[in-house]
């Protein structure tokens, strides 16, 4: 990693963590319609995988979308309007919080389907192969949609087909209220891989260098025709399942509980040389204007018309 890099990463881990955290108290006043399901303390996955990634790469997202939509570059103030539910979103205000999408950047959406995302992520590395493009699918889901169908038919048809697709399971211990532990057969989502021939890979989701190093490798064989890899990252949602949630099932001992991995590649920046005490202040200063900018963007949005309607509809 250089100095371009770290601080590439240092900003989109406090673009991300600024944008749900002013997503949560936006919520909690009314000004954003529908769920909201925030992405805060999984900074460190979302930005570790798309440091490595180009806008020809695709990327299918969950519910719990913002956090992949600002590491790939989405546009921070048509995302703003869209989950306020604005014309000038990036689908028109018609998506919402659970489906954004920027195609141009490779975002192939926000998903509201638990497991939704793997089928999306297969056809798109089959895409990519049948063109001869030198390019990745990457596949996000969380620990609760590695016990749906679709995650054992997307691993298993990825495989056999050979494709380069990169399935990221973002582990943050909760299934929206069932652990991990009480919901899974096995102790781990990685070491389900060798079911389907192909690596699996288990790291600290909270540590932003351990994720891109794991993805780096996998990059690396899906682009040496060499197949899909299973990523499982360790990590831990602050907020709840969704906004309103009262979480009564988490306490102060669940592991990753009082970590922040923003912090912590602050800490690793500096001591290693990649960014100064000033540098990392500016940058998280300009983290927090160009949130405060987007939102200013999508208060000034206008509602969508009515005849928006019967627009982008297939009948």
């Amino acid at each position: 990693m250089d100095k371009e890099q770290a601080r590439w990463i240092y900003k989109t881990m406090n673009e991300i963590r600024d944008f749900e955290e002013k997503a949560h108290e936006m919520f909690s006043n009314g000004e954003i319609p529908g769920f909201v399901h925030l992405y805060v303390g999984e900074e460190a996955v979302a930005t570790g995988v798309m440091s490595l990634l180009e806008d020809d790469d695709y990327i299918t997202s969950t519910h719990r979308g913002h956090g992949h939509a600002i590491a790939k570059g989405c546009d921070l103030n048509g995302m703003m309007a869209e989950i306020m539910g604005k014309r000038d979103g990036l689908g028109h205000g018609k998506g919402g919080s659970m489906h954004v999408a920027e195609i141009d950047k490779g975002m192939l959406g926000a998903n509201g389907i638990v497991s939704g995302g793997f089928g999306l992520a297969t056809g798109a590395g089959i895409s990519l192969r049948n063109q001869g493009k030198d390019n990745v699918a990457v596949c996000f889901f969380g620990d609760g949609a590695a016990n749906e169908g679709n995650f054992h038919e997307g691993l298993n048809f990825a495989s056999i087909l050979n494709l380069p697709v990169i399935f990221v399971c973002e582990n943050n211990q909760f299934g929206e209220g069932t652990t991990h532990k009480y919901a899974s057969a096995s102790e781990t989502v990685a070491e389900r891989a060798s079911a389907y021939n192909m690596p699996g890979v288990y790291v600290d989701g909270m540590n932003v260098v351990e994720v891109r190093d794991a993805a780096k490798k996998a990059i690396e064989r899906a682009k040496n025709g060499e197949g899909p890899t299973l990523i499982e990252c360790d990590t831990y949602r602050k907020y709840g399942h969704f906004e309103g949630d009262e979480q009564k099932v988490k306490t102060k001992e669940d592991r990753n509980a009082d970590r922040n991995p923003t912090e912590e590649f602050r800490k690793y920046a500096i001591e290693n040389d990649l960014l100064t005490e000033e540098e990392a202040d500016e940058i998280e200063k300009a983290a927090q204007t160009a949130i405060d900018d987007a939102v200013e963007y999508g208060e000034n949005s206008e509602q969508p018309d009515l005849d928006s309607l019967y627009k982008d509809v297939f009948a």
